[in-house]
C-alpha cells in the first residue's frame, strides 16, 4: 500500500449529510502518540458541532479554502496556511465549519492521550474514549452524585 498522501487521499469516512469526508492519516503511517486527520468540508459542511476535549490538545492547519472558526473569543474566517492551536479544557472550545461557496481541506493534529473525554458544548453530551477504542456517550441530565454511586458499587461488591 502506497503512503497516505493530502494531495490525493484515500478518504476513510464520507458523510455527505454533513458536508465532510475525512482520512485518518496519523495511524496510516504508524504514529500511536500523535493523531492527525485531515477534513474537506463542502460549503456549510463542518468537521464537528461545538466542542471541548478535556484530554487532549488539538492544532488546525488550514491547506485550502477559507473555513471559519468559531471559539470562546468567537468567530472568524481562516485562510489557507493558518494555524491554530486549540489547548485541553474551556479555553480550547472550538468548532471549523466551512461558511463559503468553495470546498476547505484541514489538517487536524492531536495528541493521543487516553482516556479522551469530549464535551459537546451546544448538547451537553458528553462521550469517553478508552484506549483500546471502546466509545460511551452520556446524554445532558444523565449526571449523578458521584459519592452516590461510589457507595452504591462499593456496597454491590461487598462479599
Amino acid at each position: 500500500m502506497a503512503d497516505p498522501n493530502v494531495f490525493s487521499p484515500q478518504w476513510d469516512s464520507e458523510m455527505a449529510e454533513l458536508g465532510r469526508r475525512s482520512v485518518a492519516l496519523g495511524s496510516k503511517v504508524g504514529s500511536a502518540e500523535l493523531g492527525v486527520s485531515m477534513f474537506e468540508l463542502e460549503p456549510r459542511g463542518a468537521v464537528s458541532p461545538l466542542h471541548v476535549h478535556h484530554g487532549n490538545e488539538e492544532l488546525l492547519l488550514v491547506l485550502s479554502g477559507r473555513p471559519q472558526l468559531r471559539s470562546p473569543e468567537g468567530t472568524r474566517e481562516l485562510e489557507p496556511g493558518a494555524l491554530v492551536a486549540f489547548p485541553r479544557g474551556p479555553a480550547g472550545a472550538h468548532q471549523i465549519a466551512n461558511h463559503g461557496d468553495q470546498p476547505a481541506r484541514v489538517l487536524v493534529f492531536s495528541t493521543m492521550n487516553f482516556p479522551e473525554v469530549t464535551e459537546l458544548l451546544t448538547t451537553g453530551t458528553v462521550f469517553l474514549r478508552a484506549a483500546d477504542g471502546a466509545r460511551r456517550a452520556f446524554p445532558p441530565g444523565s449526571e449523578t452524585d458521584f459519592a452516590g454511586l461510589w457507595r452504591e458499587a462499593f456496597e454491590a461488591d461487598r462479599p
